[in-house]
């Protein structure tokens, strides 16, 4: 797998939905298309609502990885 070498960070850890796809949504605004942002989240429920919102903004989830105490994202903006 080949990654933009942009990459942009963004730490909602602690923040319920829907704050983190809200977050997610103004980076992606302000980012080139093929850049990645890598996502820490803590709230569940963005197992849900994250791919929810790529999928309506035609954004690629490239993985996810589930820690004990987080939950890792990258993204790339299409």
């Amino acid at each position: 797998m080949t990654f933009s070498k942009a990459k942009h960070n963004l730490d909602v850890s602690g923040h319920k939905c829907p704050l983190p796809v809200l977050r997610l949504r103004r980076m992606m605004e302000n980012i080139g298309i093929g850049e990645i942002v890598e996502l820490i989240a803590t709230d569940p429920m963005t197992l849900i609502d994250i791919p929810n919102f790529c999928r309506e903004a035609g954004h690629s989830i490239e993985n996810v990885t589930e820690g004990e105490e987080y939950i890792l994202y990258l993204i790339k903006k299409c």
